[in-house]
């Protein structure tokens, strides 16, 4: 079920609705065109704890999940600790698919 998620965001990044990187994701939050971050499990601290704060302080959900090498590897790009979803239909079925497959608490995801 893991394949089918990550797969979900190679879509999302072909429809042309994914940001990577921590300066393109930051962009987007500033600029209010992010509907859902994704932080990756393996992630710095530092990156953790800005990107959080940057979605608690711009009210927008974020989650928990995966690995940089996972991220990056599934929308055909190098590691990546931070992504975001600008379209709100896509943020509303990842975080679905995600639901679907918690097994045990592996992603956070947090408004």
């Amino acid at each position: 079920m893991l394949n089918k998620i990550y797969n979900f965001l190679g879509l999302i990044q072909k429809s042309g609705n994914l940001t990577s990187g921590d300066d393109g994701v930051e962009i987007d939050i500033k600029k209010k065109k992010s509907r859902l971050i994704i932080i990756s499990e393996d992630a710095s601290e530092n990156t953790k704890d800005k990107f959080i704060n940057l979605a608690q302080r711009y009210n927008i959900k974020f989650v928990i999940f995966g690995s940089k090498y996972e991220l990056g590897f599934y929308i055909g790009k190098s590691q990546r600790s931070v992504l975001s979803i600008k379209d709100e239909k896509l943020a509303k079925s990842f975080l679905e698919k995600l639901n679907e497959n918690n097994s045990g608490g592996d992603s956070i995801v947090k408004n």
